[in-house]
């Protein structure tokens, strides 16, 4: 990336030019435009060779007036406590886009789970339930995976947590595993509401998925179920990029008739790593990470971290593509987005398209605290009664302010957090 962006400032930006579409009142104007609450601890884990490390922790909840707080916690070497309250800040707007009852937090450890045994993993999972215990909770903040962290790391926290409170509480946490409170469809569920959204916005062109190509950024949970419904729907993935921990750097991997994304799946390691060996062996072309971008495909679809789509290299994207699907949260800077639209590529808002996740961990917390699960295919049956429902929305609102997508999706999801201020009494 060319350039050095903080992701909180762009979260705040995105807000601060919907508030002034929106006429937004000045108490409530500040009110969401900063956290509720934060919390900054340190993790001290004793590590396999018997010294102590000490690791930096967060969690911070940016709005709860429409329900608990809801977000993920990331295991990332360069985590910031800017780069958590940007991403509790979407989460805020996503949830209230695709209309559950939550609110927005998000948590992470700055640390990199690749070095970590998997007792080194647990401890740091424990500490972090013990630093954050009074404050977080089934009616307070329920976290879920995100970045590095997976199923069994949320089971060592519901653990301590059960631990802790003296009873069982499976609506704490979600993203479990299946059996012992995690809900069916949960792992595809991301991945398949980006597709719901790209169905969607293909319909309202008159098109459908088949005979389309697209580009992935990241192949990580999201994408790897991305791409296999979109080619089991008859697109073509043409290439696929991911960040290699091992080397820290990002390949990227193309095969002129369409990778196989279940081949690829099956040579990924558990943070998204392609074995760049066997994929050579098996005809992929291997390119340097950023080559995802500039693809003559019809879809770009990120899947990675923040700001890879930026004033830099939007101007490498092929005049073929037409859409972009945001997979990822905050992928694309708003210099970019401004360059997109004077271009005439559609997007798909991140907060919208990747929302399928939060919604599945709605599904799962409704679930938990009921003690009683869904069948796989009802899950994701009302999640794309969601996901389509929200496109929906944000689409029409687009059409008939003719306003750019996100800007659409922002206004609705503003305009909702607002109200519920406004009859809570906060402003």
């Amino acid at each position: 990336m060319s350039e050095t962006l903080n992701p909180f400032e762009t979260a705040q930006a995105q807000f601060d030019r919907v508030a002034e579409m929106l006429g937004l009142e000045p108490g409530v104007r500040e009110l969401l435009r900063w956290p509720m609450r934060e919390f900054h601890f340190t993790i001290p884990v004793r590590m396999d060779d018997g010294t102590m490390r000490v690791f930096r922790g967060f969690r911070i909840q940016h709005n709860d007036l429409r329900g608990p707080a809801k977000g993920g916690i990331r295991f990332h070497p360069q985590e910031t406590a800017d780069t958590v309250r940007a991403l509790a800040t979407w989460m805020t707007w996503k949830c209230a886009l695709v209309d559950i009852p939550l609110g927005g937090g998000k948590g992470g450890v700055v640390c990199d789970p690749r070095r970590l045994s998997p007792r080194e993993q647990e401890q740091l999972c424990r500490g972090w339930v013990r630093q954050v215990f009074k404050n977080v909770g089934p009616q307070l903040d329920v976290p879920a995976p995100d970045v590095m962290t997976n199923a069994q790391h949320m089971l060592w926290m519901l653990d301590e947590y059960e631990t802790l409170a003296g009873g069982h509480y499976p609506g704490f946490i979600t993203g479990k595993p299946i059996g012992m409170g995690g809900s069916l469809g949960r792992r595809e569920a991301t991945g398949y509401g980006v597709m719901y959204c790209v169905r969607e916005a293909l319909k309202r062109r008159g098109r459908g998925v088949n005979g389309l190509t697209a580009s992935f950024q990241g192949f990580g949970n999201v994408a790897q179920y991305a791409a296999r419904w979109f080619t089991r729907n008859g697109g073509t993935v043409l290439c696929v990029s991911c960040w290699d921990g091992r080397e820290n750097t990002a390949y990227a991997y193309r095969k002129a008739d369409g990778v196989d994304p279940e081949f690829l799946a099956s040579i990924t390691d558990p943070y998204g790593a392609i074995d760049r060996d066997r994929a050579r062996e098996a005809g992929y072309e291997v390119l340097p990470g950023e080559a995802w971008i500039r693809q003559p495909v019809d879809l770009l679809v990120p899947c990675a971290l923040e700001h890879q789509i930026h004033a830099g290299n939007v101007g490498e994207i092929s005049d073929r593509v037409f859409l972009i699907a945001e997979g990822a949260n905050g992928p694309t800077t708003p210099d970019a987005d401004r360059v997109l639209q004077e271009r005439g590529i559609a997007v798909i808002p991140d907060f919208l398209c990747n929302a399928g996740g939060v919604t599945c961990s709605y599904f799962e917390q409704v679930q938990a605290n009921m003690n009683f699960y869904w069948e796989r295919e009802e899950v994701l049956q009302r999640l794309d009664g969601f996901m389509t429902r929200a496109f929906h929305a944000m689409a029409d609102l687009a059409e008939q302010r003719r306003v750019f997508s996100r800007d659409a999706a922002y206004m609705i999801a503003v305009d909702r957090v607002a109200q519920a201020a406004r009859l809570r009494g906060r402003v």
